[in-house]
């Protein structure tokens, strides 16, 4: 447990920052290029309505993935900075908490996205064949989600303990259980888009089994929930979970922000829709990790009052963001053309393809410097920030740029406002951070506020040289 405790308080905090974002963006991936492959199974069906149906049931679904995500940072920012203050029996107790609640909720917030599905996907703008296989894939995969829910807790709570490889696997573990059944059953037994649909479950029921294992073998198991300390922890729990919740549901409102706009230009711009969407992810794994990553890292040095360290891990989260996007965007540009041709896309299709895999691509920098604010505010109890600031890039800036950019641009115009809207709200996290950590440095007292001032001055590169 002492060593948990120390793993992010010393060390170069570059490295802790890769290492971590790494690790979790290979588990990461493992989903994600599964989904990718599913995209690639279905264009191989040579039906438009499959790709455009999935483009549908993805904006729902992340919905729910979302949910799961907000309960996840509430986790381990919990038990992070428990460990972080060298409280142990708190960490150990939030632990069980988290993972009670997460399921409570889950169940339920499952439950309630069932019931409205045909609304849901009405009002996402599907129709006719379309909207019919969008539904019955949803009621096929909605019930397990929970079962996610539970894995994504489970990693958040290994990554406070510094375990990324432990985290990482278990959705290792997921990736390769869909990657087995997918051609199994969507080709073998001829089940197309409810057979992606059943291997999608099979393979959320093995994240939570292989995250929830480690935690039971080397974390001190799980104790039984009991209803007095379960409501106490409840206060906790929630200060972050409720916010970071909003905070993660903003992103899939924006996203069917712009299903709802592309659906306007038929089934081919959501097609071309659907296959961005599953790149984007795919491609951009670490960027996406990195909140989840950094986390930790700022959670236990700013419950150890390091505010100098949490200030240097910000801007080495940032520099690292940078690197990324430059070097995937690079790639994507020079595979631009076998992408498209992976999903035999043309037209529409393929014109949206390649518009992301050339400029927009660069413009998710943007997106991943939110992503660390994210992580910062969640860490150094100022959640509501998050909140506020992935509500308006996904209120405020999506609907006027997304709408303006359909009505100028056509299905381009719609991925172009969606780009401008994080390049707007991931300019004021930035700035919004810098200031939250000043504060916190001049709340340390003098000593603290002269090192973040030095800091200020000389990028997190040159402490590399060191």
């Amino acid at each position: 447990m002492a060593e948990a405790q120390a793993k992010f308080l010393t060390g170069n905090l570059f490295v802790h920052i890769s290492v971590m974002a790494s690790t979790f963006s290979i588990g990461l991936m493992a989903v994600f290029a599964v989904d990718f492959i599913d995209m690639i199974f279905i264009a191989m069906l040579g039906k438009e309505e499959l790709a455009a149906a999935v483009g549908y049931a993805a904006a729902i679904l992340f919905f729910n993935t979302s949910f799961g995500i907000g309960m996840a940072i509430a986790a381990g920012a919990l038990v992070a900075r428990a460990l972080g203050e060298g409280n142990a029996v708190q960490a150990e107790t939030r632990k069980t908490h988290a993972l009670a609640y997460g399921a409570i909720f889950g169940i339920c917030f499952a439950a309630v996205v069932w019931t409205q599905l045909p609304w849901l996907v009405t009002l996402m703008g599907a129709t006719g064949e379309t909207a019919d296989l969008a539904l019955s894939y949803l009621r096929i995969t909605v019930p397990a989600l929970p079962f996610l829910m539970i894995g994504i807790i489970g990693g958040a709570i290994l990554r406070a303990h510094g375990d990324a490889r432990r985290a990482m696997m278990s959705t290792i573990w997921g990736g390769l259980v869909n990657a087995v059944l997918d051609p199994i059953l969507i080709f073998g037994l001829g089940l197309e888009l409810t057979g992606a649909a059943l291997a999608s479950v099979a393979a959320n029921i093995a994240i939570a089994v292989m995250a929830l294992r480690p935690i039971i073998r080397f974390y001190g198991g799980l104790g039984r929930p009991q209803l007095g300390p379960m409501l106490r922890d409840l206060g906790p729990i929630l200060a972050i979970a409720a916010p970071a919740i909003l905070t993660q549901i903003a992103t899939p409102v924006g996203q069917a922000i712009v299903t709802r706009a592309m659906a306007q230009f038929g089934e081919a711009a959501v097609a071309g829709m659907a296959i961005v969407g599953r790149l984007t992810p795919l491609a951009f794994a670490i960027i996406f990790a990195l909140s989840g990553a950094v986390g930790p890292i700022l959670g236990q040095n700013f419950g150890a009052r390091d505010h100098a360290r949490v200030r240097r891990g910000f801007n080495d989260a940032v520099l690292f963001t940078a690197l990324v996007i430059a070097l995937v965007s690079a790639v994507l540009f020079a595979l631009r053309g076998p992408i498209a041709d992976l999903f035999d896309a043309q037209g529409v299709t393929r014109e949206l393809v390649f518009l992301f895999c050339g400029p927009l691509s660069l413009l998710f920098f943007f997106n991943g410097v939110l992503f660390v604010g994210n992580a910062a505010f969640n860490n150094m109890g100022r959640p509501l920030y998050s909140t506020a600031l992935n509500w308006g890039r996904n209120t405020l800036g999506m609907v006027p740029l997304v709408l303006g950019g359909a009505w100028l641009l056509g299905p381009a115009g719609v991925l172009i406002g969606q780009a401008l809207a994080g390049v707007i709200f991931g300019s004021i996290a930035w700035a919004l951070a810098r200031r939250v950590m000043r504060e916190a440095m001049v709340d340390a007292g003098p000593v603290a506020a002269s090192e973040f001032g030095r800091q200020g001055r000389l990028m997190s590169l040159f402490h590399l040289r060191r």
